[in-house]
């Protein structure tokens, strides 16, 4: 258990983040699931709307750290792939 009055800060600091983190995360991995089940449905106008929401997603995920920006750009790349092929 926190100590010093700092050691306490930081672990709200660290409760908080964690909360932020953990919701960032979920709003990314639902996007991406939409964006996959938009592409298996073979309806590309579809898979292509939902690229242009689950892009920014992440994006952000990764400029936030919960992502590491490598990561990032390879999920794009990849979805961006199998709608492409969807035509």
């Amino acid at each position: 258990m926190a100590n010093t009055s700092s050691a306490k800060k930081m672990v709200r600091k660290i409760t908080k983040r964690t909360a932020v983190n953990k919701s960032r995360k979920t709003r990314m991995r639902t996007t991406v699931r939409e964006a996959e089940e938009a592409i298996k449905s073979g309806d590309k106008k579809k898979a292509q709307a939902a690229l242009k929401v689950v892009q920014p997603q992440l994006m952000k995920a990764a400029q936030k750290g919960v992502l590491h920006k490598k990561t990032a750009s390879r999920k794009v790349a990849r979805l961006a792939k199998s709608v492409k092929k969807l035509g």
